[in-house]
């Protein structure tokens, strides 16, 4: 049995999802429903997917699931381009999650990799 606390990227993904979290208290109020909810939920399902992947009894079930956080790292990346054009994040604020999302969906990529060899 694996434990998901021992992969990297799961502890980096989890880190970034508390971070959109908490950045997201500051968006809009009416956003709640669009952007805030739509970036939450994509931050949340990348290391929520690891941790169902890891729990499969297969290498290639893992990697279905390693594919489907790297679908949703690609949309975190996209909505916090969106959300800094709209002003809704800092520049600096951005930049720092953009490098995190950039560096996580590259380890998603080697992981998922290792696990269709």
């Amino acid at each position: 049995m694996r434990n998901y606390r021992k992969f990297e990227v799961w502890k980096k993904s989890h880190e970034l999802a508390l971070k959109v979290y908490e950045l997201t208290k500051g968006f809009p109020k009416e956003e709640i429903y669009g952007i805030t909810s739509q970036l939450r939920r994509a931050s949340l399902s990348v290391p929520t997917n690891i941790v169902e992947g890891v729990s499969r009894n297969t290498e290639k079930e893992f990697a279905h699931f390693v594919n489907i956080a790297s679908g949703s790292s690609a949309e975190v990346e996209y909505l916090l381009e969106f959300a800094s054009e709209l002003n809704y994040l800092s520049y600096e604020n951005f930049e720092g999650l953009n490098k995190e999302i950039i560096s996580i969906r590259k380890m998603l990529n080697v992981l998922h990799s290792r696990l269709r060899k």
